[in-house]
């Protein structure tokens, strides 16, 4: 584990769905709603502008003790169905810095690649309880992306 004020993490998975709906799952506030918030918490969407420059504010609510904490940030950069690139702010000051998250997906033959970077994890946040959050985020984004559902009349 790293002494520094910040930490990084990285994830890469093959999902089997097609970018076009995990980039549309990045930026539809009801689909972050669903996927994003770990086991064990809910989450809410209070405001999502999903242009270059729009802003996002979000929070999650353990389940369990009904604690909350909020955060949100800016878009920097929105490649459809390719890139996102965003910040992130606590409201908490106890959790100060900013966090830059980086999405990069790739369609393969199976589904796509998606490879994520999150930089300046506030140095209080253990690392590895970040990478585990991802995880249990990515399994839901699996699960919300993945499945072909027909449209019935």
């Amino acid at each position: 584990m790293t002494t520094e004020n910040t930490n990084t993490v990285r994830l890469h998975r093959v999902l089997r769905s097609k970018p076009e709906r995990i980039y549309r799952a990045f930026i539809d506030p009801d689909a972050m709603a669903k996927w994003l918030p770990p086991h064990g918490f809910t989450g809410k969407v209070h405001h999502m502008d999903a242009k270059v420059g729009g802003t996002y504010r979000m929070s999650f609510t353990n389940f369990n003790t009904g604690s909350s904490h909020a955060f949100g940030g800016k878009f920097l950069e929105l490649v459809p169905n390719e890139r996102l690139r965003y910040d992130d702010q606590f409201e908490d000051p106890n959790l100060p810095g900013t966090m830059i998250t980086t999405v990069e997906l790739r369609e393969v033959f199976c589904g796509t690649e998606v490879n994520i970077t999150q930089e300046g994890i506030p140095g209080m946040i253990p690392v590895e309880a970040c990478y585990m959050g991802w995880q249990e985020s990515l399994e839901l984004l699996a699960k919300l992306t993945e499945p072909e559902i027909p449209d019935q009349m």
